[in-house]
């Protein structure tokens, strides 16, 4: 029977399931005595009903114990029926030879290190009888592993043959065009496939197989089911005509020893293959161009030879070569373990950017836990450089030159020197997505249109509209010459009402290209034509563009398929250079990491909090808000690209739904009586609507711009929202109801600043009010007294977002990055005292939202319902990107102009 989540086989608890095959069952999990990740793998029924069997498993787990080798992954022990064994992040060789051949250079470093391991168990008496790419791993920093080292041996039932073929070396399924059952056959010596006894020399054998599919990226034996295979092993017979021209001599005849039929005149030590393998890495001619590198510091001094060679001699000799002779050179870059990239979820903007020239990277990430910066890598270079003050930056993009670096913080858009030095701020209004254009203007995205800032900074002017039911313009791309714009167009808050267009600078005529698509860019080629790329969900298309007609030509060809995204507005992880370099994060179900379950966490003196169900049910959830009489639970939910707004009742655990159609933006606010709730729109102002759903949705303000309500007094007779109009500031509107219609009076703006002011928030007694502001660079907490007397008091001291009161009067939390806060305050007539903030509630989950709460806080004060991503294992942390070489060449091919 399958383990599930929390299940335990002594001390350790099952974390995640890793994979399954004729050898049983292998999961992720948690050494809870020594705090370390293990995996194990869970042997078939049969073999634990069999006492003899289960006898002798104990004898050979002790032996394999003893095998302590670097290239050979661990046994730490047995439990039950299962093996304990020594966790291998990274791919197998069987991955990597789906993507086509493995560079000659990184095969015979694979092949030396797999040598090294059988030599060593050899030496002991010990066979590995099933050694296939699958039971091979490569690390991230190029060590290569040896799975399951000897569990052939313990699942035989003798030494002398194979009497079940239940009890071989596991018999996997290989995805094929026929379907057919392969796997381990294909690996099998000759002897072993006629039930003769194996040696050392079967492992030869084996080694001598993969060795050959490295260098080919095919299977050597192949068939329509597993008597073909055998037959053609037994056969025998090699086709070294399909190894690369580039093999060395040396290696061919390793090879030709390796897999001789005849076990007597086969290569008789593996040490031997050692040998051979160092010889003719000393003497073997240059191979062709790699198809990818997977060793972290080679790989990163690959891109940067082969990037300086780009840009300093405009390809030099590559240039000069036809596009069929220049292959797509992928690199899986480690930019370190200090590092931790965040996650695709929590922006739609990418955390990744080129240079034009291709020299430089630059990427936004977190050191050693910290806050979010930028980091910039020259190619050249083996480490990244943190660039000062860029805390909290997000979407960064390269000026034509690449000499500064645009990006979005705290609110402002900013830029700054690849060289580093201070920051210089351009302009206070959001944005989503910037492009450079020539003459040093940069055209942005927002909600209300594309805008233009000047060179120098200052105020932006519009340059498009949004056109009726258009949500925002962004993701924008000045395109060569200036005279149009490449964006993305939303008809809601969801990819799947995007579409890419494009508009013309002198008319403002627009048109669109891809009806459904994301991240557009348009790739010079060239002979003057180009392709238009743009992703949908994790794949990348690329379609014929003709830049003069503005016109896409023929089908969109998927070129990606591994890309990260974010899941709602589908943004994507990735930039392309103008010299044909391509870099990306690789997806992995971004979408899936979205949905999410509701929690209540309870703050513990020990500082582990106490979780409990509040909505299990999987989903995607924003601004959950909670009641004043605590017994019901507001959301926005995004189901079928559309963002609408629930009500579930935690009493009777009943889902209602009040909007239908999308529209719909968050925060959310409840009325003081719990009998209506306001939320957000975009350029309709704030609506209103029935808890109970016995009303349609109706405006509150009536306004034409954005706005977002935050909190009402307890009275009832005052709403605090915020109004976006470049950028945002805080207003006060009283409500009345009449005749059960809520109604608003007139507006008064409760601050005219020039910074970003958002989340007011009243206190329970409604004379003071606390909101978030960017006026020192970065979002902190303030308090002022109600109604305004021009005052102050900071209270964040690290920055700070989305400030709720604690309903008993003596505390304020608020967000800052991955913690809520809390500060005890007191209060004397027109004076505001503030403690400390202290952690009230240490990595909650669901705070990477940004300018909303995925939490709210219980009308006791005593816990929170957080929003909380639903993951299928522990999150680790990402420091890994993909450069792809040449990817224009690799257009060209794929997508003929």
């Amino acid at each position: 029977m399958p383990l599930s989540l929390g299940d335990k086989l002594g001390p350790y608890e099952i974390l995640a399931p890793l994979g399954a095959g004729g050898m049983g069952e292998v999961y992720r999990a948690k050494d809870t005595r020594l705090k370390r990740e293990v995996a194990v793998k869970v042997l078939p029924e049969p073999f634990a009903r069999d006492s003899g069997r289960m006898a002798r498993f104990q004898r050979e787990a002790e032996v394999l114990a003893a095998l302590n080798h670097p290239n050979i992954a661990q046994i730490y022990g047995a439990e039950e029926r299962a093996l304990v064994m020594e966790l291998v992040e990274g791919p197998t060789i069987e991955e990597l030879i789906r993507q086509g051949a493995i560079p000659l250079e990184e095969t015979l470093e694979i092949a030396r290190q797999l040598a090294e391991a059988l030599e060593a168990a050899h030496e002991k008496g010990i066979i590995h009888r099933d050694l296939k790419p699958d039971n091979i791993k490569i690390k991230p920093d190029g060590t290569v592993k040896v799975l399951d080292f000897g569990l052939a041996a313990i699942l035989q039932p003798t030494i002398t043959g194979l009497t079940d073929p239940a009890d071989s070396p596991t018999l996997t399924m290989r995805a094929t065009q026929v379907g057919a059952i392969m796997g381990t056959p294909g690996y099998m010596s000759p002897e072993q496939a006629m039930g003769k006894p194996a040696d050392r020399r079967s492992d030869i054998w084996s080694f001598g197989v993969v060795l050959f599919e490295m260098l080919t990226g095919q299977h050597l034996f192949t068939g329509e089911n597993v008597s073909r295979i055998l037959a053609d092993v037994i056969k025998g017979g090699t086709d070294f005509g399909k190894l690369p021209p580039a093999t060395p001599i040396a290696v061919r005849h390793l090879l030709n020893r390796c897999l001789d039929p005849d076990v007597k005149m086969r290569l008789q030590a593996i040490g031997e293959a050692r040998i051979a393998i160092a010889n003719a890495g000393k003497g073997a001619e240059p191979a062709a161009a790699p198809s990818r590198s997977r060793f972290g510091i080679a790989g990163w001094t690959a891109v940067a030879a082969l990037a300086l060679v780009a840009a300093a001699e405009g390809w030099g000799r590559w240039h000069s070569l036809p596009a069929t002779e220049k292959p797509l050179v992928r690199l899986d870059v480690d930019l370190g373990p200090e590092v931790s990239l965040p996650a695709p979820e929590n922006s739609p903007l990418s955390t990744v950017a080129l240079s034009p020239d291709g020299t430089r990277l630059v990427y936004v990430a977190s050191s050693s836990g910290g806050p979010l910066h930028l980091f910039i890598r020259r190619l050249d270079q083996s480490k990244g450089v943190e660039l000062p003050d860029t805390n909290g930056a997000i979407g960064p993009f390269f000026s034509p030159d690449g000499q500064w670096i645009g990006f979005y913080a705290n609110g402002k858009l900013d830029k700054i020197s690849v060289q580093g030095g201070a920051v210089v701020p351009l302009s206070d209004n959001p944005f989503a997505g910037g492009s450079w254009s020539e003459d040093g203007s940069i055209v942005a995205g927002s909600s209300t249109g594309l805008i233009r800032i000047p060179s120098g900074g200052g105020a932006p002017k519009k340059l498009t509209e949004l056109s009726k039911g258009e949500f925002a313009a962004v993701f924008p791309q000045v395109l060569p010459g200036g005279k149009a714009v490449l964006f993305v167009s939303y008809a809601t808050a969801s990819a799947d009402k995007a579409s890419i267009e494009v508009v013309t600078l002198a008319d403002g005529r627009r048109k669109t290209l891809v009806p459904k698509g994301t991240s557009a860019r348009y790739l010079a080629s060239a002979n003057g034509s180009g392709h238009l790329v743009y992703t949908s969900n994790e794949t990348l298309f690329a379609v014929p563009f003709n830049l003069d007609r503005l016109e896409t030509r023929g089908a969109a060809v998927p070129i990606l398929d591994d890309v990260a995204y974010h899941s709602l507005y589908g943004g994507a992880q990735l930039d392309v250079a103008r010299n044909g370099t391509l870099v990306y994060r690789k997806g992995g179900g971004s979408a899936a990491q979205a949905v999410a379950t509701v929690q209540w966490l309870t703050p513990s003196a020990d500082g582990v909090a106490k979780k409990e169900p509040l909505r299990s049910k999987p989903g995607i959830y924003m601004s959950p808000r909670l009641s004043p009489d605590g017994t019901r639970l507001a959301m926005m939910v995004v189901e079928q690209g559309a963002t609408d707004l629930w009500v579930y009742d935690l009493r009777r655990d009943v889902m209602t739904r009040l909007t239908s159609g999308g529209g719909a933006i968050t925060p959310v606010t409840w009325s003081a009586d719990s009998r209506y709730i306001f939320f957000g729109t975009l350029r309709s102002g704030i609506l209103w609507t029935r808890a109970d759903g016995a009303s349609e949705p109706k405006p509150l303000t009536g306004s034409k711009t954005s706005q977002a309500p935050w909190s009402i007094t307890s009275d009832g007779r005052l709403l605090s929202y915020s109004e976006s109009m470049g950028r945002a500031q805080i207003w006060t509107v009283p409500l009345q109801e009449i005749n059960g219609e809520m109604k608003a009076g007139k507006p008064e703006q409760f601050l005219n600043s020039p910074s970003t002011d958002l989340f007011p928030s009243f206190s329970p007694d409604g004379k003071w009010l606390a909101y978030g502001s960017n006026a020192t660079g970065t979002y902190q907490i303030f308090v002022q007294t109600f109604p305004g007397t021009g005052r102050r008091w900071q209270i964040s001291n690290d920055g700070g977002m989305c400030p709720v009161w604690s309903p008993n009067g003596h505390d304020l939390l608020y967000q800052s990055g991955d913690r809520i806060m809390a500060v005890a305050y007191t209060t004397k007539g027109a004076n505001f005292a503030a403690e400390k903030p202290r952690v009230w509630l240490a990595k909650p989950g669901g705070l990477d939202s940004g300018f909303d709460r995925e939490w709210d806080l219980a009308p006791d004060g005593k816990r929170v319902a957080v929003v909380t991503r639903a993951e299928t294992a522990p999150s680790k942390p990402d420091h890994e990107v993909v450069m792809l070489l040449n990817f224009f060449d690799e257009l060209r091919r794929r997508v003929p102009l």
